[in-house]
């Protein structure tokens, strides 16, 4: 009896650990999708900008609550910066990205991130990285060259920029491993200050990409920083209930969702080479974190 009542809060709230990260990953999507739309009519300088001050305004409580001091004297706050603007960088970079190319091939490039980081990890963070994931980063990167199907044509302005703003958010991450011991909500408000500030100097460098906003327009644009927040908000909720191994491989669902949702909103069709590309990232990033899980266990 005893047994049975333990077990069923734990599958009780692994089962929500396992909705919650889908929910998070719909509500990802269903932004983007508002993003790629939105930045047919703004420049992403604007959009980032009243984007990040929404945010700003519905984090201020929790900002208040900690204190503004304990937020900005942090340890390595070059640290703190350089991955701030790298953040800013990838978020401007995915928007202009999606402005002109489908929402899954933009989507394909941005889940390479994982195999960035663990090819940069040995370099930067002293990381050991065995054969077996070197060769699933080999296979990755291998995806990602399948996907942009090289040529003449396929290096676009867009597609290059798509590929630097991955590598951007994978070097955020490599970062944020490196403070991992500084407070979520310190972190959240580097990265929100960090983005308001690029996009602030973006607009001022750049005063006739600023157009009129209607109040619903407004409303959208400043949408798009509470909800991409409230899916951060679920995804992290949801490593928290459920096991890593269970809800993590589900952050893959995005290129489900892009695909569909690019198909039904903007009419585009996934590219055969896509397709293929996205399948080899895919199962290279779920190797490599599988068997990182591993060693960990391991190590444990």
């Amino acid at each position: 009896m005893t047994d049975t009542a333990a077990a069923t809060p734990a599958t009780g709230s692994a089962r929500l650990g396992v909705l919650l990260m889908l929910l998070g990953m719909v509500m990802f999507s269903l932004n983007d999708v508002l993003g790629k739309w939105l930045v047919s009519t703004y420049s992403v300088g604007q959009l980032m900008l009243i984007r990040s001050l929404a945010a700003m305004v519905v984090l201020a409580p929790f900002f208040w609550r900690v204190g503004w001091r304990r937020l900005i004297e942090v340890e390595q706050p070059k640290l703190h910066l350089l991955r701030s603007a790298l953040f800013a960088f990838e978020a401007s970079a995915f928007y202009f990205a999606v402005a002109y190319m489908p929402l899954a091939d933009a989507m394909t490039y941005w889940l390479a991130a994982p195999i960035y980081v663990a090819a940069l990890s040995p370099l930067m963070l002293g990381e050991h990285v065995g054969w077996r994931r070197w060769s699933a980063i080999l296979v990755g990167f291998a995806g990602v060259i399948i996907a942009l199907s090289p040529s003449r044509d396929s290096f676009t302005l867009p597609a290059l920029i798509a590929l630097a703003g991955s590598l951007a958010f994978g070097l955020a991450m490599v970062f944020s491993r490196s403070l991992r011991a500084t407070p979520d909500t310190t972190l959240v408000f580097w990265q929100v200050t960090g983005a308001a500030l690029f996009a602030g100097v973006w607009c001022l460098s750049d005063p006739g990409g600023w157009a009129p906003v209607s109040a619903v327009d407004f409303g959208l644009l400043s949408l798009l920083g509470i909800v991409a927040m409230a899916a951060h908000m679920l995804v992290n909720r949801s490593l928290k209930l459920g096991d890593a191994a269970t809800v993590v491989p589900l952050q893959y669902t995005l290129l489900i969702w892009a695909v569909l949702f690019g198909w039904l909103f903007f009419g585009d069709a996934p590219r055969p080479a896509m397709l293929i590309g996205a399948g080899f990232i895919v199962a290279s990033g779920l190797f490599i974190f599988f068997r990182e899980l591993q060693l960990k266990r391991r190590g444990g």
